[in-house]
């Protein structure tokens, strides 16, 4: 929408704001609805990022829902800002109707306060009506009901919206679209808390066991034929013991429904996703974790929880919604393994090479306080995401304590094996192998790449890394070797390249240069594999051309 002139907006976006608007009142649970109406300023009215404040009953305004950017949602969803705080932008800046627009001209008075914000330095703006980095633009949502809606009605959020795509500050229609969204995310809201408390309402019913036979019949068949899986969970000192589960739920994990009742969702978690499902315990709570299946395997699922709070005792039950996604889980390792891995070989990249070799070194070992202060001046009050929005937050405890726990990584010193042990780096470049591919193709070169690669893989310990460094040049790391050890791993790698190779049909051999160098702390990974290369070319030429290949 935000591409196009006004007043000529296509129908497809017409139909697109309507579809938005239609999913905020079908939203499950308030949580959803207020996400929603967050995605739905993004994906529809056309801004890169919209923040929902929602109003609590201490009257300070909560962050609620974020759409646009995850580090942004990770550090300012459920930061608070006073009303105070929220009153004075309301009541400064441009009225655009409802609207209120504080230009960046005024906006620097605003930055002290304690309301969570995001915003990016840049320039002026070029031209007239282009928008700042720094301009403010929120949406007031207030309580349906009053006289005439609008302004007069009790403030329940705001709706705060940044950087619209077209890079201008909204028109006419723009303006009177946010307005008009803004009024209709106020009434889904309102539907939501209501549909939230019938929840509770029926939630209580079933516990008691003194529901309507109606309201039980209809809660029980939304429960059950629900396509993903749901369950009813208590709350307590067993904490997620489950009482109540649907047949999807079931099918999901394997287990019958008179099974799961003995388990709670603790007992299903895989335990390195224990603190992820108690940090589920807030209302609206969303997290990716793996549930347990009957054969012992773990499935990835999502899984969202909403409190059910009983008005005596205070929370008492999780209504708790899990969905598959074991597959999109699969696809993102996939992604991860090919972007730090060889797409030939298989073997960890270059990139994940100067990693693993980076992890082991510290620049400065003598003195841990200076790496300390270092990590003082990248952590402050002020952080910059890779996309280069500025968050503030209050300082805390230093998120790091130097190098105090490092092993620090020593390399023997002279030409003789003086008994120390290290992080040997082995940098072998294939001799012979340009020829293969200039006689036979570049499919029996590729043929030998790999079956390198497997005898290089199968010629060192578990534990070591082999990788590609590109075209026919590999790298071993082996930790806890000496002088002695390293050569005749050397040696022994190399005799196992050497031996005929089947590729495209025929037997082809080439032959295989070894440089050892030696990492260790003081070092970078890149200081490292220079030394290494720079040792396998003096082996390289200290045998004559025609010996390379066969040795």
């Amino acid at each position: 929408m935000e591409t196009e002139s006004e007043p000529y907006v296509r129908l497809a976006s017409l139909r697109q704001l309507h579809q938005v608007m239609a999913d905020m009142n079908t939203a499950r649970s308030l949580a959803d609805t207020l996400q929603t109406v967050a995605d739905g300023a993004v994906h529809a009215l056309g801004y890169e990022l919209a923040c929902v404040n929602l109003v609590r009953p201490d009257g300070d305004l909560v962050v609620a829902a974020f759409s646009g950017n995850q580090a942004a949602e990770a550090l300012i969803t459920g930061r608070v800002g006073s009303r105070d705080s929220w009153d004075r932008r309301l009541n400064m800046g441009e009225r655009w109707g409802d609207l209120v627009f504080i230009p960046y001209t005024e906006g620097w008075i605003l930055d002290d306060d304690d309301v969570p914000q995001w915003y990016t330095d840049g320039p002026a703006p070029r031209f007239e009506g282009e928008w700042h980095p720094a301009d403010r633009l929120f949406a007031p949502m207030y309580a349906p009901g009053a006289q005439g809606g609008g302004s007069s009605g009790e403030l329940i959020g705001v709706l705060s919206v940044d950087r619209p795509r077209n890079g201008r500050r909204p028109g006419a229609w723009g303006r009177e679209a946010l307005q008009m969204y803004a009024f209709q995310a106020a009434i889904a809201i309102s539907n939501a808390r209501l549909r939230s408390n019938m929840q509770r309402a029926l939630v209580r019913l079933e516990r008691e066991q003194q529901a309507l036979r109606a309201s039980e019949e209809s809660f029980r068949q939304a429960f059950e034929y629900a396509p993903s899986g749901m369950a009813i969970a208590e709350m307590g000192d067993q904490y997620g013991r489950i009482l109540r589960t649907n047949d999807a739920l079931c099918r999901l994990l394997g287990r019958p429904a008179s099974a799961m009742r003995r388990y709670s969702f603790s007992d299903l978690v895989h335990p390195e996703d224990i603190g992820t499902l108690l940090r589920t315990s807030a209302e609206g709570g969303r997290a990716e974790l793996r549930l347990g299946r009957r054969n012992g395997t773990y499935v990835w699922v999502s899984l969202r929880n909403s409190v059910v709070a009983d008005a005596a005792d205070g929370p008492r039950f999780l209504l708790t919604h899990v969905e598959d996604i074991e597959e999109r889980k699969r696809r993102e390792l996939q992604l991860a393994h090919r972007a730090s891995h060889d797409s030939l070989t298989g073997l960890p990249n270059s990139a994940e090479l100067r990693a693993r070799l980076s992890a082991r070194l510290c620049r400065r070992p003598q003195s841990t306080h200076s790496a300390v202060d270092a990590m003082d001046a990248a952590y402050g009050d002020v952080v910059y995401d890779s996309g280069g929005h500025r968050f503030e937050f209050p300082p805390g405890p230093e998120p790091y304590g130097g190098f105090d726990h490092h092993v620090h990584t020593v390399a023997p010193e002279g030409d003789r094996d003086d008994g120390t042990k290290g992080l040997a780096v082995l940098f072998c470049d294939l001799d012979g192998f340009k020829s293969i591919n200039d006689r036979f193709g570049h499919n029996a070169g590729d043929a030998v790449l790999i079956e390198v690669a497997r005898r290089l893989g199968g010629g060192v310990r578990d534990g070591d890394t082999v990788a590609r460094l590109g075209g026919d040049e590999f790298v071993i790391l082996a930790d806890g070797l000496g002088r002695a050890d390293a050569q005749d791993l050397a040696v022994r790698l190399r005799n196992e390249i050497i031996q005929p190779i089947r590729a495209e049909g025929r037997a082809v051999r080439v032959g295989a240069s070894f440089g050892i160098g030696w990492a260790h702390c003081g070092m970078t990974a890149d200081e490292v594999l220079k030394s290494a290369d720079e040792r396998m070319y003096v082996e390289k030429r200290s045998r004559p051309k025609q010996h390379r290949r066969a040795g």
